[in-house]
């Protein structure tokens, strides 16, 4: 007999192709609480129609193989290419989903307030740092406040450290009591430890109970060269402490570059303007142009047009990501006097009575045939 066909994962579920992570989740649960075997003893039907739930589910709850599923349909994952079976391959969030279900079912779900462990909050720093600094790195010193643990309670919150936390005696340490109703057993969060499984007997001076008390700290970093404002590192660790010997958070370094008086950025480019005077730009004339590094000697050639640019090989910003370095544009601006002596202005007239508009003039001989073309 050929292999029955497989439904369309989105069928399965009940939910549209364009549904969102948690519409497929609360599908998935109700599907998972109505056909679980345990609900459904002996049957058969009930019991394929669990797996194909899961299976639709581990799909459609991971990005990647949703996007793979989208493109492909169901041969995305056949073959010799294929990820292999499904079964009750765990993901974080399906066991997530999976525990909720048992939860709901016989009261023995996963308290999420059950553990004191959590992990402690990111922090930002917002660190400004000069045009040349960010083209060659620089070391820098942050000085910030952070939540670090107690050095009085290690952590705890309690007098005297690990000796002063006792397992909560309404729960036995469990985070949750149990009330009989009927068939089922349902779960309820302790009201005498708040979940948590332990009570402290005395809080610590030091931090109040709190486990962590706000220190300043101080912290040398490398900034890398090649970097442009909103460049972002991370410095795993450094955030806040986390709550009950709960891993640290981290810290994020947000870098923002000063304006500089002469140069600006394009990507890895270096840009300056460099103004110069009609007799250079006619004439032609070598110059002295600044650059990350220094001064270096730049020839302008005769006629020499307003808003040229000239591109310096290598003389821009390294790539962060050490792929070679930018240019730096010089663009050069001719300057117009603005006040004349009656000698240079008797020169100027001079020169525009024996000027030949035709050879000198180009870009303006033809914007003046334009405008004939357009208005006659």
């Amino acid at each position: 007999m050929p292999a029955q066909k497989k439904r369309d994962y989105y069928e399965v579920l009940g939910v549209g192709r364009g549904a969102a992570e948690e519409e497929i989740k609360k599908a998935y649960r109700r599907l998972a609480i109505q056909y679980h075997p345990d609900r459904n003893p002996g049957n058969r039907e009930a019991e394929e129609r669990f797996k194909e739930i899961n299976e639709a589910y581990q799909i459609l709850s991971d990005a990647g193989r949703r996007a793979q599923y989208d493109r492909f349909g169901h041969d995305a994952f056949q073959g010799p290419n294929a990820a292999g079976g499904f079964g009750f391959e765990f993901s974080q969030g399906f066991e997530e989903v999976f525990s909720d279900i048992f939860g709901d079912f016989f009261g023995t779900g996963r308290s999420r307030s059950r553990s004191r462990s959590r992990r402690g909050d990111d922090l930002r720093y917002d660190l400004e740092v000069d045009f040349e600094e960010a083209a060659r790195g620089v070391e820098k010193t942050l000085k910030f406040q952070r939540l670090s643990q107690c050095e009085s309670c290690a952590g705890t919150g309690a007098r005297g450290g690990v000796q002063g936390v006792r397992t909560c005696p309404n729960c036995r340490g469990t985070g949750q009591v149990r009330t009989q109703q009927g068939f089922f057993s349902i779960s309820t969060t302790c009201g005498q430890c708040r979940g948590e499984g332990t009570i402290v007997a005395e809080p610590c001076p030091k931090c109040q109970g709190q486990g962590r008390v706000r220190r300043q700290q101080s912290l040398v970093v490398t900034i890398p060269a090649g970097v442009d404002s909103g460049s972002r590192l991370k410095l795993r660790g450094e955030g806040d402490a986390g709550i009950g010997a709960g891993p640290a958070g981290d810290l994020y370094v947000v870098v923002h570059l000063r304006e500089h008086a002469l140069f600006t950025r394009q990507d890895n480019d270096v840009v300056v303007e460099v103004p110069i005077s009609f007799p250079q730009a006619a004439l032609g004339t070598e110059m002295d142009v600044p650059t990350l590094e220094g001064k270096v000697k730049v020839r302008v050639p005769p006629g020499t047009q307003s808003g040229k640019v000239f591109r310096l090989k290598g003389k821009g910003f390294p790539d962060l990501h050490g792929h070679g370095r930018g240019d730096e544009l010089v663009k050069f601006v001719v300057e117009t006097p603005r006040r004349l002596t009656a000698r240079q202005r008797e020169l100027l007239e001079e020169f525009a009575r024996i000027d030949g508009e035709e050879v000198n003039h180009p870009l303006s001989r033809g914007f003046v045939d334009k405008l004939k073309q357009m208005f006659g």
